[in-house]
């Protein structure tokens, strides 16, 4: 028998000190807590159970000596079972620790995973006494400590930064240049052929797809799937194991920490997509594995006026309980975890709309925004919000609070729908290009509050957007009804791969244009992880359950490919050169000493500028021009000088044949010189004179500058 000591209800969770390991767990309407300790993953039951006796603060807790890193343990949580209440305890389901920093094994289905008897006419208002142990996931106490040396974050400011959306297994599983052992792992992504990559592609910041354990579903395993891209989280604080080549129990974190360690040394930036919207448990039909069966009513949203059903905003069987303290409170810890001991830099959140939910309704101002502002840790690594959940009133795009920036869905829909060739685009795909200052000026955010993309892990690859016109997701076993339909028509002539040289031609066009409208925006811009060579994933545009080829990236270029990553990377080192692509402010239309100036120019291609609001709400009109001023940035350098820099012109032409275009200007002014023409894979024009027509091809976009005039 364990020698067990009264210990401290905080930290929550398993902590070790060097003698024994301190347990506490939270759970306002329990009756009894037991601590299950085990001696294997291969043990049915454990070796020994241990009533925490201690009760403070509504947390049960309990130092148990000579416990210490690679202990695996569990709680069995006592209290009434009355679904119709929303309680839901159970003893003899095993339950995995909220605050467990690291889980060695992942559920093995069987019906005694959940609370109650599946088949039974009452559902889960029956109640199952079959013991869980067996099939259950383990935590396991850890060592925290780790040698991070002069690790420092690089604190990239957003308006310099460039985010690079990648999966940890997909990116290096068929990686050539990765030894075999270490691809799909966290110890992959280290590599120096991977972050040396990462370094001549541009990129300033990896944003992982969840790596906080997961979940597979269940009925994804009957049919041979899994749960690939991660969003059915379990451990909110543990590193998902399925990444980690550490065979030792708890040594995914320590593996985790040196692939850190490894892209700060590099400069390079890691923001984990982390999902906190809701849980693996699922709704009340669900298994329970931990917060359920801990305190369910605490922890989770339920209707009203009948407790046995959970509030589902994102459309995954359960929303957390956002007006719950300690519901708030794991959330923090756990935010506040991964900056403080595991080094990461920000946090992209899953379905942010959901964690800003009181009383059912989206509020800016409700207590996760509040004390995340209030954080002096947390308030200072980024924030990004996927702006929306399925609820109603859940799209959100421009009202989040300072601080926050957003994947801004309204960016995605315009460039898509503007090189589609849908009429009646440019007005607003002028917001776009310059910041999206109608979503965000008003409430004092600056352009990098946008964070511009045009293809994410949801969705279409960049090459499949313009190669399909219709989903292609039989491979997911839902008969193709899984995934949003969103592509619509692309003229795509055939579906998929052809031979065909013309249809690959405007293909390629088209991915450019898209890319070199993203890299060239005001924002901070996102780079799916594959789009900068064109990666195909055969159409499928919803591959969450796809842990194969069809998913992992394919690093097999053919010359095509390779002509992209070259015009991608170029695109990518002329945005870090010049500031007045990625502006720190709006456009202003004046200068330091409130002078009027014209730094920023709308043209028609005829050279006059669009001074009309007939112009622009002219649906016809499917090309336009910017004019980018860089005298007169009105910015400030590190070392106090007043930044200047190249003027650019941006010409974009979506329609389906050429437009000429008088280029702006002085007669006396210096030449325009032709940087980029994404009709063009060879030599270009060099320079042109103001007032020149540009041969502006269809379904093109080009990009101009005009040096610096010193004086």
């Amino acid at each position: 028998m364990s020698r067990i000591r009264p210990g401290r209800p905080y930290p929550l969770g398993a902590t070790w000190d060097g003698q024994g390991t301190n347990f506490a767990l939270f759970s306002e309407s329990a009756e009894q807590v037991e601590l299950c300790l085990f001696d294997s993953l291969e043990a049915p039951v454990e070796r020994e159970r241990i009533t925490l006796r201690e009760h403070t603060d509504l947390v049960w807790h309990g130092y148990v000596e000579g416990v210490g890193p690679g202990q695996l343990y569990g709680y069995r949580v006592y209290g009434p079972y009355k679904p119709a209440k929303g309680l839901r305890f159970n003893p003899n389901k095993l339950l995995v620790d909220p605050y467990a920093k690291a889980i060695a094994n992942h559920t093995r289905w069987d019906d005694a995973m959940f609370a109650y008897m599946i088949g039974h006419p009452d559902q889960d208002l029956s109640f199952d006494e079959r013991d869980s142990a067996p099939f259950a996931p383990r935590a396991v106490v850890i060592d925290p400590r780790f040698d991070w040396g002069e690790d420092r974050r690089p604190d990239t400011p957003l308006y310099d930064s460039l985010i690079y959306e990648v999966h940890v297994k997909g990116f290096t599983k068929c990686h050539p240049e990765v030894p075999a052992e270490l691809r799909g792992t966290y110890a992959g992504m280290a590599h120096p052929a991977v972050i040396g990559y990462l370094k001549h592609l541009g990129v300033t910041a990896v944003e992982l797809l969840p790596v906080h354990q997961k979940v597979h579903d269940r009925h994804l395993l009957d049919k041979g799937l899994s749960n690939y891209w991660g969003y059915n989280t379990l451990g909110y604080f543990a590193p998902e194991i399925d990444y980690s080549r550490d065979g030792t129990h708890g040594g995914q974190v320590q593996e985790f920490k040196e692939m850190v360690k490894a892209y700060h040394a590099a400069g390079l930036e890691v923001i984990l997509d982390v999902v906190y919207n809701h849980t693996a448990e699922g709704n009340h039909l669900g298994p329970c594995l931990s917060m359920k069966g801990i305190d369910n009513l605490a922890y989770y949203m339920t209707v009203p006026d009948d407790r046995r059903f959970y509030m589902d905003f994102t459309g995954t069987g359960n929303s957390l309980n956002m007006d719950h303290p300690r519901t708030l409170q794991l959330i923090m810890d756990s935010l506040r975890y991964w900056v403080t001991e595991m080094h990461v830099d920000g946090f992209r959140f899953d379905l942010a709309a959901t964690l800003a939910r009181q009383l059912f309704e989206v509020n800016q101002l409700a207590s996760f925004f509040t004390i995340i502002h209030q954080d002096p840790i947390i308030s200072q690594v980024k924030l990004i919000a996927e702006p929306w959940d399925v609820g109603p009133g859940g799209y959100m795009v421009g009202n989040f609070p300072v601080l926050w920036a957003e994947w801004n869905g309204k960016y995605r829909d315009t460039v898509r729908r503007f090189w589609k060739g849908n009429e009646s685009q440019v007005a607003e795909l002028a917001y776009r290009l310059s910041g999206s200052s109608d979503l965000y000026q008003s409430s004092g955010r600056k352009p990098y509050a946008s964070i511009n993309f045009i293809t994410a892990h949801d969705g279409f690859t960049l090459r499949d957007l313009v190669s399909y016109n219709q989903k292609h997701n039989e491979a997911n076993g839902e008969h193709n009804q899984d995934g949003a339909n969103d592509n619509e028509s692309w003229n795509c002539g055939v579906e998929g791969p052809t031979d065909d040289p013309d249809i690959q031609a405007l293909r390629l066009k088209q991915m450019r244009n898209l890319m070199a409208t993203l890299v060239l925006s005001q924002g901070a811009p996102m780079i799916l992880s594959g789009d900068e060579f064109g990666r195909s994933k055969q159409g499928n545009n919803n591959t969450y359950c796809q842990d194969n080829e069809l998913s992992w990236i394919d690093w097999s270029l053919d010359e095509q490919a390779r002509q992209l990553l070259e015009f991608t990377r170029a695109l990518i080192r002329l945005r870090h050169e010049h500031r007045v692509l990625h502006r720190r402010s709006f456009f202003q239309g004046r200068d330091i000493h409130g002078h009027e100036v014209r730094d920023i120019i709308w043209y028609r291609p005829d050279g006059g500028e669009m001074d009309s609001e007939d112009e622009w709400s002219n649906g016809l009109v499917r090309a336009i021009g910017m004019f980018l001023d860089g005298q007169h940035l009105n910015e400030w350098a590190e070392d106090g000088e007043l930044l200047r820099d190249d003027s650019f012109l941006l010409l974009l032409n979506a329609y389906w044949e050429p437009l000429p275009f008088v280029l702006p200007g002085e007669a006396d002014d210096a030449p325009w010189e032709v940087l980029i023409d994404t009709a063009h894979d060879g030599e270009l024009a060099n320079q042109q004179a103001p007032g020149e027509t540009y041969d502006l091809r269809d379904r093109s976009l080009v990009l101009l500058r005009r040096a610096l005039q010193e004086g």
